[in-house]
């Protein structure tokens, strides 16, 4: 698929998993809505058709808070 389609696909599913690859696979997600209560959003990027570097959507990561 082109970059557009991907984009619009996360867009409009709210959370999606993609091949990245042969044997990966990534999360995507739209917004923050999509990630648990200590995950913040990150850019992410993938091989699209017509784009090496496509920016997906994001994805969520875990914050690691340190112990008080």
């Amino acid at each position: 698929m082109t970059c557009a389609q991907a984009q619009d696909l996360v867009k409009r599913s709210g959370a999606i998993v993609l091949s990245t690859g042969q044997y990966t696979y990534s999360r995507f997600v739209a917004d923050r809505r999509y990630c648990g209560h200590y995950e913040i959003l990150r850019p992410s990027y993938a091989p699209t058709r017509d784009t090496a570097q496509c920016p997906v959507a994001y994805y969520c990561e875990r914050v690691v808070r340190p112990p008080n």
